[in-house]
């Protein structure tokens, strides 16, 4: 198959003008100038784009599609706490039924805006299974908490392994320190080196409260539910972090020592905490959501500083909880308005090479390589221009995408 357009977008160089993919299976066997690729691969089904640019596939590193259900059920809230608070009330209210149909809509949602992979993190890995094929290249999170029952971290991570067994891609997600315990944390670092693991990290002020100061919203609240508060005051969230990551056993970290976690927020950082940072020899990759970040007030993020020492950033979209949609095309339009002065190919790698690094994935997804895997969306283009502000400008949802070499009609698309 040949897939022309009037840009294909690689990420490698330049756009190619009036350029063309070549498909074979669930691989990209060939990439170039129109004319080029139809003579090398003549009497190949065609696939004429017209005025659209061709790109690889979004891919969306931090959701919770358990609470698609929840858009606009939960108004801003005075603090994070009360949020906290609010949304366990709504979740008092959904049965699995509930869960599994919104999970659904999340996978279709987010195939309407682009994304063809999706790193979804679920508090209910057993319902997997009742799932139905969502079309999308899906990594599925068991997110943990342990808070109330710390000595249960072995079961927790055990149940959890066997439910996401049976998936192509699966990773494990303690909650955060503040839910999960430092036994939590090290036990899903010995699961495995080619388990992919994922936390929530200094998002909110009363997070840094609760850790560093040992008071605020936040720490009443845990205190109050029975969590034991005695790692509370010795530090940032950052600093207890490291200190339950280096503490694994020198096995778990050998065996991981090229494969990081996937941190998400990183909102509240201290100067000391920069210091460690700069200090860090493996770099784990951060998640950052735009629009969630509005949501809730957050301080600044500290995109420039993180860059400048070395740590690759990606894009999420978090949950409707938070959010008004599941578009990474708004995420990268909020990033921009935060950050006007980084280039809009950059913002875009957010969401493709970065995000591919990430997953492990750097040599299957991200690009328009050969041998990559065949995940590609296209929208409309203008003759000439700077393609990579057109996509980052681009506000609309996807009439056209294929993942791992099959093309989904825009009625399957964008139902």
């Amino acid at each position: 198959m040949i897939i022309r357009a009037r840009a294909v977008v690689t990420m490698d160089g330049a756009p190619i003008e009036n350029g063309a993919v070549a498909i074979s299976g669930d691989r990209i066997v060939g990439v170039g100038k129109f004319p080029e690729v139809s003579a090398q691969h003549s009497g190949q089904e065609m696939i004429d784009l017209g005025e659209q640019a061709l790109m690889p596939g979004l891919i969306n590193t931090h959701c919770h599609l358990d609470y698609t259900c929840l858009r606009d059920k939960i108004p801003r809230q005075k603090s994070f706490t009360d949020w906290i608070r609010a949304i366990n009330v709504e979740k008092s209210k959904l049965s699995p039924e509930d869960y599994i149909a919104s999970i659904n809509e999340g996978f279709a949602e987010a195939k309407r805006f682009g994304t063809t992979t999706i790193a979804n993190l679920t508090a209910f890995p057993e319902l997997i299974r009742q799932v139905p094929d969502a079309s999308l290249r899906t990594w599925w999170f068991a997110e943990l908490i342990d808070v109330r029952s710390p000595d249960r971290a072995n079961e927790l991570v055990d149940s959890a392994v066997e439910s996401l067994k049976f998936a192509p891609n699966y990773g494990l997600a303690p909650h955060a320190l503040f839910t999960a315990s430092k036994n939590l944390y090290q036990r899903c670092e010995e699961a495995g080196a080619n388990v992919l693991l994922t936390t929530h990290l200094a998002e909110s002020r009363e997070e840094m409260e609760m850790f560093r100061d040992a008071s605020g919203p936040l720490y009443e609240f845990m205190k109050s539910i029975g969590r034991d508060m005695t790692d509370s005051g010795h530090g940032t969230p950052l600093e207890r972090f490291l200190t339950v990551r280096d503490s694994t056993t020198l096995k778990a970290f050998k065996a991981r020592r090229d494969y990081d976690w996937l941190v998400v927020h990183l909102n509240e950082l201290t100067e000391s905490d920069f210091e460690l940072l700069e200090k860090m020899k493996t770099k784990f990759h951060v998640v950052h959501s735009p629009r969630s970040h509005e949501y809730f007030g957050h301080s600044r993020f500290p995109f420039k500083r993180l860059h400048a020492l070395g740590f690759s950033v990606c894009l999420g979209t978090d949950s409707l909880a938070s959010n008004e949609s599941l578009s990474l095309f708004e995420e990268m339009r909020a990033f921009r308005r935060n950050e006007p002065d980084v280039p809009p190919k950059k913002i875009f790698e957010m969401v493709t090479v970065n995000s591919a690094l990430a997953l492990r994935q750097r040599k299957t997804l991200g690009r328009i390589r050969p041998r990559f895997r065949a995940d590609l969306i296209a929208i409309p283009c203008a003759e000439g221009g700077d393609r990579f502000a057109e996509i980052v400008a681009f506000d609309g949802q996807i009439h056209w995408m294929m993942v791992n070499g099959k093309t989904l009609e825009p009625a399957s698309a964008c139902e």
